[in-house]
Formats: C-alpha cells, structure tokens, sequence
C-alpha cells in the first residue's frame, strides 16, 4: 500500500486513470442536486467536524460525490470497497489524486487484498462508520473489540447489511447503533426498485447482449429489488416467473401478473436467472441439474452466496471458460450454464450500478443520516434505527424541488380533519 507526503494514503490501481475519474464524477453530479445541496450546507455548517468517517462501500462516481460531501462536512474520510467487482479505477484514482481522500479499491481484488483493505480503514480508528453489507461493522466487532468503543454509531447501506445488523442486535453482539439507511422509504422504494431494476438489466444486457423480450426469465426474491428486476423484464417483453418463500410476497407477485414457482419448477423453465434474495445457495446443484443448454445466471443480491458456486464448480469438473467478457461457461457433461460476473452484484460487477439520480437519494439520506448520529449517538442504544421521518420527508421534499415540482398544502380545515376523531358519517 502507497503512501506519499503529498497524497493520502490509498491502494489503487492507477493514480493515472484520476483525470478520466473526475470527468465522470462530475457528469454524476449533475443527475445528484440533492447531495449537492446538502454539500452546500455542510460546507457552511461543519456538522461532521473532528469526525472520522470509515466507509466499506462501493467505490462509484455516486459514492465519490457522497465521499465529497462528508468531506465538506468537516469528516476525515477515508474508504475501502465493498465487492471486489464494484469499484471503478478511475474513480478510486480521482478519490485520491483530485480530492484528498484516502481510498482502498481495485477493481478485481482477490479476498486477500480486500480484508487488507477493510483492515486499513479500521486502523484508521474511525468514530462513525458507514457499510454497505456489513463487513466493516463485523470485522470491528469480531477481531477488534477493543475498537468497538471508539466507534459512536454507524449507517447501513443495503438490505443484506441491516439482515446482518439486525441478527447482531438480536443476539445482543452489536455494541453500537446504526441507522438503517436501507429502511428509508425514498432509499428503498426508488434505489432498490427502479435503480436495481434498471441497473440490473443493465449489466445483464452489456455482459450477453442478449433479447430479452419473449425469454422465460426468473427472478428469485420479490422483495423491493426483486419487484424492480420483474417489472423491468415485463416491460422488456419477457415471460417473468418468480420465486419466492414468503406466501405474502408470492401471492403479491402472482396479483402483480407473474407466474409463481418453486425453485424446482423454475430450473427446468427459466432461460435467464436473477437471484435478489439476500439469502444462500438459492439455486443448487439439483437445479443446476434441471437447467437446460444455455442458460444464464445473474446475481442482484449483495453477497456471491446465492448461487451456489462450489456445486457448479464441482459439477463442471474444470470445463470452464470465458465466453465473454464477464461471463463464465460451466460445461456440465455438454450442457452449458453460463454465469455473469461470477455471480457477484451484476449490476456493478457487468455495469455501473444505478443511476445517479436514484443514489442521490440514497446517499442524500445517507449524508444526513451520519449528521443525526453525530448529532445523537450519545440519545441512541445499541439497536438498528431507521431513518428519521423528517429526513425522510427533507430528503423527498428537496428531490421535487430540483425537479421543479410543488405540492399544495393542506388547508388549515384539511388538517384539523385528519387530527380530529369527532368527524365521521
């Protein structure tokens, strides 16, 4: 790992790429006003002054601008990746070069390296952390105990991070608050929704340039993300089944105009596979079995885990190739399964994430939700919290906003109606 006089310490691939980085964090920008307003503000507020902020997280021309934003808040700021895939090269290289922020990505690290990596950011003893899958908070807690204390609060990014958050919380491990960033309604409702939807397709569409109009597709998991995947596949013009545990959610997306299946029922049907469970092995070997000659598979969830890769490994017997770049062909006894971005978040691991007017609000919320806790750890226990209603409804409130669009109050006979109980029929 580098470090100079002149620049922060930082492991990246190529300070070179710095230039190409910056052009890109700035075209991001334009499609993120509300980080951008929030930055204003924190420039002239410091409410993040004196704060050490370490970040696991993707390493994107978004995540760059929210890196900038606590910046401005006052934060020492530094970050390592959060997937191996994820991180863009010439971002890390500007994080470093252009704006004085230490930063621990390459693109394609090995397991290794990326533990090296989450550990630099833990060395640096950060006093707010911010994950995205939880690995920083479980490295601190598991083999750093005796950093946990130094540590005020945290921010969670991701449905899989606050699963984990939340088994911790239960088992009475978790030994400071973290707000649930992924619980927001404007994170979760339009980033897992429309930004993984659209972004899924994305990397599925540049890593096969396949049609996907008129092929039988699977989406595993109806959850938030997996409603997006299926509703941008319909509009695609394909035949969508889902699979799902959950018998409210199944029947959801049976009502929604999807076909229903079990994981069985689905391997010998679908032609293109996209997992977004937040769970294990949800294709095994025995559907791998049951998958017909060229199939595909993609994973939207955050871990690797939810294909099962050592059975598909095991049953190809060493007769795997590269057919394109980010896809793997798995010859199993002549019949070919085709993996994409070796099963890692194929939104970022084939493409570039969401869009940036969905992470705007995602790392809007984010950025204030890292104020709050500045503000309040020493008010909060050692729970998982969601994001307060009024940064919420700030953080829509200031999207409409830039959209130029208004909203009619309530009239004040309006509002003593929906606060009285006297009124009825």
């Amino acid at each position: 790992m580098t470090a100079t006089t002149s620049l922060p310490p930082h492991d990246v691939t190529d300070l070179g790429l710095a230039d190409e980085g910056v052009r890109r964090i700035e075209w991001a920008e334009r499609e993120m006003p509300v980080l951008r307003l929030i930055r204003e503000r924190f420039e002239r507020e410091r409410p993040l002054e004196g704060l050490r902020i370490g970040a696991c997280l993707h390493v994107t021309t978004e995540t760059a601008n929210l890196m900038r934003t606590l910046k401005a808040g006052g934060a020492d700021v530094v970050i390592a990746a959060s997937n191996p895939l994820s991180t863009k090269d010439d971002v890390a290289a500007a994080l470093v070069s252009a704006y004085g922020i230490a930063c621990y990505a390459r693109r394609g690290e090995d397991r290794d390296t990326y533990y090296a990596h989450l550990n630099a950011v833990a060395d640096t003893h950060p006093s707010l952390t911010m994950d995205d899958g939880c690995d920083l908070v479980s490295l601190l807690h598991a083999e750093r105990p005796d950093q946990v204390s130094e540590v005020l609060a945290g921010t969670e990014e991701t449905t899989t991070g606050v699963i984990r958050l939340k088994a911790m919380a239960a088992a009475g491990a978790l030994r400071f608050p973290v707000v649930a960033v992924n619980e927001a309604q404007t994170k979760h409702l339009f980033d897992n929704r429309y930004g993984t939807g659209q972004s899924t397709i994305d990397g599925i569409l540049r890593a096969t340039n396949i049609l996907i109009a008129g092929r039988n597709v699977v989406v595993a998991g109806y959850g938030w993300v997996g409603k997006g995947i299926a509703s941008r596949m319909d509009g695609h013009g394909a035949h969508v089944a889902v699979v799902e545990v959950d018998p409210v959610r199944a029947l959801e997306a049976l009502m929604d105009g999807y076909l229903v299946m079990t994981h069985t029922e689905a391997a010998a049907w679908g032609q293109l596979f996209v997992t977004a469970t937040g769970n294990l092995n949800v294709f095994r070997r025995e559907h791998f079995a049951a998958m017909r000659d060229g199939a595909i598979m993609a994973n939207s969830g955050h871990f690797d885990a939810e294909l099962d890769l050592t059975a598909l490994r095991e049953m190809a017997e060493g007769h795997v190739r590269e057919v394109r770049d980010n896809v793997q062909e798995f010859d199993i006894g002549g019949k070919k399964l085709n993996l994409i971005a070796e099963g890692r978040l194929v939104n970022l691991g084939a493409a570039e994430g969401h869009p940036a007017a969905v992470m705007d609000m995602s790392f809007a919320n984010q950025a204030l939700s890292a104020e709050y806790v500045a503000l309040h750890h020493a008010e909060l226990e050692d729970r998982v919290y969601v994001v307060p209603e009024a940064i919420d409804a700030e953080v829509a409130r200031l999207k409409l906003a830039a959209l130029g669009i208004e909203l009619e109050p309530m009239t004040a006979e309006q509002t003593a109606y929906v606060a009285s109980w006297q009124h009825g029929t």
